[in-house]
């Protein structure tokens, strides 16, 4: 199966339906919870084959199996029938299927993802083409189901329009080096609060299940990653991105993470690892929400708040890794209180501080990961690697994104530190003198003088940005004091 062709009949279907047309929010809305359905149905073949009493949640006339599939004998709805069909029968009978607390998580994740779907497309017969296209997928095949993730993840990169609510897709190659860099054993539990696509969890995943080697050591790994996404959309790609890489139950759930009090959290709600790329740039937290956290960490501000709750999630000796933009670095008010926490609690052992275009073309914000564990003692040194640009490139971009190769000699200098000309180590007292301030730059690298256009725009773009987060951090401060 192409790759390409595959992606490109899927758009020329979907694209001629005037419900979605050239949206590709609504393409992508639409077509994850037909793939949902497909891949669900997929997966009830193997529980009802290795379970002699299992029994679906979908009553049977709405399973996949009943109505999707074409045997090309005139009798598989399409047109205005199966339209009916869908919009009256099936929509309507998944979005109020009957769950409680006793409800098998694989069945009662169903609802989950059906409470807010939504069939866009006016064109019967374009709706059975697309359906049809799903069908030619041999899930039994093992390259077939390969390639299938290669599809699915194409289909997150091409179609899903990044920067609602400061959501910015996280390229796979950064998903994976923060996952592999915080040391990941099975045992570990996992979470990302801000789960997004479930590119951080399945990154995890992939590394954990390496590891495996009984049929004991999966159990341990498919209980151990946890999610929460507030979203509906990211939610429903993410439990569908995780069923694809393996993990039958998803523990992912739809819900605002900042809806539990922090100061409520007990050992069990704690995890041994986090991993993150909170929304940024996204102000939409009320007054209700903030009560949640103690009076010096309230903001609405959900990167700032998501760093919070990080600190009160993770269990003693856990690590963390977590992007953040360059206005956390700088900031000050509730920025400069979560530094202050961050760096006399944690140990803030790295920064890696990414270059402005690797969320391109969504956003030219800079971004640093930092990487830290708790270990109630506080930070002594932070060391800090500048990722440069690879020989020949002005610019990562849609066509020359990040690469895992381009992170192999930050890999290199990971257990073997030392300054160079993008390493350099501060201690925490030069912080502090700085009032917190983490935005250091590299004192090993000359200021290049360049009048490169797109390096300007980029350097143009970043002041805009501090500028821009300085005024919100001024606003915000006013605000707690009127």
């Amino acid at each position: 199966m192409s790759l390409s062709s595959f992606i490109k009949r899927i758009q020329d279907i979907m694209r001629k339906d005037k419900g979605v047309g050239t949206n590709d929010v609504l393409i992508l809305e639409q077509l994850v919870w037909l793939l949902f359905l497909f891949i669900y149905d997929k997966k009830e073949d193997e529980w009802e084959l290795y379970e002699d009493e299992y029994e679906s949640i979908i009553p049977e006339d709405f399973r996949w199996r009943n109505w999707a599939v074409d045997n090309k004998d005139g009798i598989a709805l399409t047109g205005d029938a199966l339209l009916v069909f869908i919009d009256q029968k099936l929509l309507p009978t998944l979005k109020n299927l009957e769950i409680d607390e006793t409800t098998d998580k694989r069945k009662s994740i169903v609802k989950s993802i059906f409470e807010d779907a939504n069939n866009y497309m006016k064109n019967g017969t374009y709706f059975r083409q697309l359906v049809n296209l799903i069908n030619e997928m041999d899930f039994e095949d093992i390259e077939e189901r390969h390639a299938f993730n290669e599809i699915y993840e194409e289909l997150l990169r091409g179609l899903q329009t990044a920067g609602n609510n400061g959501q910015y897709f996280t390229p796979r190659a950064l998903t994976e080096f923060t996952a592999e860099m915080v040391d990941l054993k099975i045992g570990d539990t996992v979470a990302d609060f801000a789960s997004g696509t479930g590119g951080f969890l399945t990154s995890a995943y992939e590394i954990l299940k390496k590891q495996a080697k009984t049929v004991e050591d999966n159990e341990i790994i498919n209980k151990s990653i946890y999610g929460a996404e507030k979203f509906h959309l990211p939610y429903l790609l993410g439990v569908t991105n995780l069923i694809l890489h393996g993990i039958d139950i998803p523990n992912l759930e739809h819900k605002n993470s900042f809806s539990d009090n922090v100061r409520e959290f007990t050992d069990k709600d704690k995890v041994s690892v986090i991993l993150m790329n909170p929304p940024f740039g996204s102000k939409s937290e009320d007054s209700a929400i903030q009560s949640n956290f103690p009076a010096e960490f309230q903001t609405s501000e959900t990167a700032d708040l998501f760093m919070a709750l990080i600190m009160y999630r993770i269990k003693v000796n856990g690590r963390v890794g977590v992007i953040l933009p360059d206005g956390f670095m700088f900031g000050d008010g509730v920025k400069q209180r979560l530094k202050e926490k961050l760096l006399n609690e944690f140990n803030l052992h790295t920064i890696i501080r990414l270059p402005g275009s690797v969320f391109a073309p969504y956003t030219s914000i800079a971004t640093n990961i930092l990487f830290f564990d708790y270990n109630q003692t506080g930070t002594e040194d932070i060391w800090y690697y500048e990722v440069p640009l690879p020989k020949g490139y002005k610019a990562f971009s849609k066509t020359k994104p990040m690469l895992s190769k381009h992170f192999d000699p930050l890999r290199e200098w990971w257990n073997d530190r030392k300054e160079s000309e993008n390493s350099w180590k501060v201690t925490k007292d030069e912080v502090i003198k700085r009032e917190y301030n983490l935005d250091i730059k590299n004192p090993n690298k000359p200021e290049e003088e360049t009048y490169d256009p797109v390096v300007l725009l980029q350097k143009y773009n970043e002041v805009n940005e501090k500028i821009k987060s300085l005024q919100e951090n001024l606003i915000e401060e006013l605000k707690n004091l009127l």
